[in-house]
């Protein structure tokens, strides 16, 4: 399979105050009568203008029936607040040519605001998976390189044995990195790949023994690592965020990319929960640190705090027993241990 690049343009929902607010939807005392989209803006942060929850902003939109369709929001685009029968809505005049047809706009999509911030989305989705035992034991292996040793330079031949799906010809370099663990239950919930190249297959899928050339190389290749072919993965261009439809227990953040120790907005993380536990790409979920344990001096006993909220989270991809997110929101510095629930 052919990669190709991971797109970042995505489907993006104007924002759309009905007469029917939900309770739990705050608007914002200091909201703009008006404000121009620009470039670099993203509708999480115009959101985060009008609401106090900018996640809810697909629910106002989604209990108008007169919507039908989404719309794109672009840099010169005037939003504006109306108010009709007592409550706000937002409107918008496009605030620059657009050449229209019959029922159709054409523009390119990829000068649309995106939903957040995505560059390092994109290329960390170039370079990180989650894989199970099964998918690991079950791939191809580099068993040498030519001439007897490993060079890590493109252009270089390696030797792979084991399955090679039909058909595949381009696959990815991988080794084992971190081993995910759920914190409560022990359970293996998969490893991280680490992304170490890419080779092509030169050999037919008859030989036993298949050579293949290194096409891009993040460091020096190994005698084990494994032989992958190439996902295309490419971000929903319909995924907004939203909440998860049931509720996520015992969720945790197990680990940050980088390896740093305080975690901050737009910082990346693994959860220990996943597709099976009904996590979807674009749920967000409440970050909690865990309630310290203080001394009541009137009662003279420890007593437990309750839990903090501390940030939200958004899934960006979802495997079967964990998931990647995007810390989208976060009051302090938040850490690995912290627990993850329904917003």
């Amino acid at each position: 399979m052919k990669t190709r690049p991971i797109s970042i343009c995505l489907l993006l929902v104007a924002l759309f105050f009905c007469g029917t607010l939900q309770a739990e939807v705050e608007i914002r005392d200091d909201v703009p009568e008006v404000y121009i989209v620009k470039k670099g803006d993203t509708l999480w942060g115009i959101s985060g203008m009008y609401l106090r929850e900018p996640w809810l902003w697909p629910e106002l939109w989604d209990v108008n029936p007169q919507i039908d369709n989404p719309h794109l929001i672009y840099p010169g685009d005037e939003l504006y607040l109306v108010w009709i029968d007592g409550q706000p809505r937002l409107r918008m005049r496009r605030g620059r040519d657009i050449k229209l047809t019959p029922n159709m706009r054409v523009s390119p999509l990829d000068l649309a605001i995106p939903i957040i911030p995505l560059d390092e989305i994109g290329a960390f989705l170039m370079s990180h998976r989650i894989l199970d035992a099964d998918d690991l034991n079950n791939s191809a292996w580099i068993v040498a390189g030519s001439q007897g040793h490993l060079l890590s330079a493109p252009g270089d031949r390696i030797f792979g044995r084991g399955p090679f799906p039909e058909g595949e010809r381009a696959y990815g370099i991988y080794r084992a990195g971190d081993t995910y663990i759920d914190p409560l239950t022990q359970e293996l919930l998969g490893y991280q790949a680490q992304d170490i190249g890419n080779a092509n297959l030169l050999s037919s899928n008859k030989e036993e023994i298949k050579e293949l050339e290194i096409n891009r190389i993040t460091e020096e290749v190994r005698l084990t690592d494994r032989l992958l072919p190439m996902e295309e993965r490419i971000i929903d261009a319909t995924f907004h965020p939203r909440a998860p439809a049931t509720e996520i227990q015992n969720g945790f953040m197990i680990a940050v990319d980088g390896g740093v120790t305080q975690i901050g907005t737009m910082d990346i993380v693994v959860l220990n929960r996943g597709k099976r536990d009904g996590l979807e790409v674009g749920h967000v979920l409440a970050v909690y640190q865990t309630g310290e344990l203080v001394f009541d001096r009137v009662t003279e006993t420890n007593v437990k705090l309750p839990d903090v909220r501390a940030g939200l989270a958004m899934v960006f991809e979802a495997f079967e027993k964990a998931s990647y997110a995007i810390i989208i929101k976060s009051s302090h510095p938040l850490k690995v241990g912290d627990k993850v629930k329904n917003p």
